[in-house]
């Protein structure tokens, strides 16, 4: 059986470390994407440890630095003939409104434009390895509503959670997106909803409110690990390409809003980002 090759991004911690884990365990050669190579390098050495899998490599990216996508994509592309699975995991929500270094909105950058641009750069080595995409996305995307004239919110009273429930909506467009272009080339696209797992996600965003919904959700919580399985099933159950374009809970196929499933908001969606990726300069 050959090895697959496989590409995460916010693997040193939460679902995404345990996902590695995982696929190590399975054999998986690993491309950890990581803003902190102090942190991934000390994550290589446990997986290492705990799998027995060297097969493990370090590569910074910055999600929310544009440059920095660039570099580890031609990076990856240096140094791999194809990828089997990629996994955009990485996100984030932001308790305050803050922008990036390219000037987006932080939510925005790190939880959809990023992972946009990795996985256009790296499409020769997806289309190679007849890969799987797989985008972490969430249940918030129901309270997502997508606002293409004020993606800065600039107009409106900026919300942490109205923010990240666009961010996620914008995951399953992505997706669908992925899976209608390059069906043809082999190349099958997943989204997922991981569950409430307990991690350190509920640290980034303050107020009373946040905190009454942690409460709330506090018995309902699953570990890491368990957060981690829907993600594993995807990257290796078999005869998975047949579901592509689909949204994920629990291994299985979801209901995802009505509002997930427009194709006017999905191109919309994609023609912007592809501006704003192309119009970004790269240094």
């Amino acid at each position: 059986m050959s090895i697959k090759t496989t590409v995460i991004t916010g693997a040193t911690s939460g679902i995404g470390k345990e996902t590695a884990l995982g696929l190590a365990k399975k054999d998986h050669a690993l491309y950890l994407l990581v803003r902190n190579t102090i942190k991934g390098d000390q994550l290589k050495q446990e997986i290492i440890s705990q799998t027995g899998n060297k097969n493990i490599h370090v590569i910074k990216c910055d999600l929310a630095d544009l440059q920095s996508v660039r570099e580890a994509a031609e990076e990856l592309k240096a140094k791999l003939f194809a990828v089997n699975v990629l996994i955009n995991n990485a996100g984030g929500i932001f308790d305050k409104r803050a922008l990036s270094k390219d000037g987006f909105e932080m939510t925005f950058a790190t939880n959809h434009l990023g992972h946009f641009l990795l996985t256009n750069n790296i499409m020769p080595l997806l289309e190679k390895g007849h890969a799987r995409i797989i985008n972490v996305s969430s249940e918030a995307h129901k309270m997502g509503k997508a606002d293409f004239d004020d993606l800065k919110w600039e107009q409106r009273s900026y919300s942490a959670w109205k923010a990240y429930g666009m961010g996620k909506l914008f995951n399953i467009y992505f997706t669908r997106s992925l899976a209608e272009k390059f069906a043809d080339k082999g190349v099958s696209s997943f989204a997922l909803h991981p569950g409430i797992v307990k991690s350190a996600f509920w640290g980034g965003v303050g107020g009373f409110l946040s905190k009454v919904m942690e409460l709330l959700a506090t018995p309902f919580m699953i570990s890491a690990e368990e957060g981690a399985k829907t993600t594993i099933f995807l990257a290796t159950e078999p005869g998975m390409e047949a579901k592509s374009s689909q949204y994920f809970i629990k291994c299985k196929i979801a209901k995802s809003t009505v509002l997930a499933w427009s194709e006017a908001n999905r191109n919309m969606l994609w023609d912007i980002s592809k501006k704003l990726v192309k119009d970004t300069p790269a240094a």
